[in-house]
């Protein structure tokens, strides 16, 4: 069933993305609907044709939109999470740093209580409504967020050199890493995530 409106987000309408999002995260969260406005918000306010990047000021949930909604991914390294607890996204200019941060605005919460419920934990999850929550972010469109241009710090900006460092062997684990990265891998420099 169409919501009210034929919003779309991205290439799909509300329902069809809802679906998307569930298939790729599991569950419907959200977080990546909010993520998945972001993404169109900030895309509206970026030059025709530009090569850009994105940072992710949250880890939960926000990369999945930008990962359903556009070529930039964890992997390819177009996407990176800067976790400041904020939720936030920013499209830049690979190159220049130039770009539009959009964020959930919780200012503007105040005629939407099954939202604000659920962005600002006012209520336990068992207790919110996922249809309350989802036919706001329906209405809501993109009233709920704000926008600002920022520079990207050049430290944020992937250079070549970054993306190509040379591989060697680790003298301890005998295993392949960068070799920026020292002259032993991380593991087994003690960062490794095992005990």
């Amino acid at each position: 069933m169409e919501r009210e409106g034929d919003m779309k987000i991205g290439t799909y309408a509300y329902d069809e993305f809802i679906e998307k999002v569930k298939e790729f995260h599991g569950s419907i969260a959200p977080g990546i609907v909010a993520g998945g406005v972001m993404v169109d918000i900030a895309k509206a306010n970026l030059p025709e044709g530009e090569f850009f990047d994105v940072i992710c000021e949250s880890q939960h949930c926000l990369p999945d939109a930008v990962q359903l909604l556009t070529p930039c991914t964890i992997g390819n390294r177009w996407l990176k999470i800067a976790e400041t607890s904020r939720y936030a996204l920013t499209f830049y200019n690979k190159y220049t740093g130039e770009g539009i941060r959009v964020y959930l605005d919780a200012k503007k919460l105040g005629d939407w209580p099954a939202i604000s419920a659920w962005f600002l934990k006012e209520k336990p999850k068992k207790e919110q409504s996922l249809d309350r929550i989802l036919d706001e972010f329906c209405r809501a469109r993109t009233a709920i967020y704000g926008t600002e241009k920022v520079t990207v710090k050049p430290s944020f900006i992937a250079s070549p050199e970054k993306k190509h460092s040379a591989i060697g062997l680790c003298p301890c684990c005998g295993e392949a890493f960068r070799t920026s990265l020292g002259e032993r891998c991380p593991a087994c420099q003690g960062r490794g995530p095992y005990g």
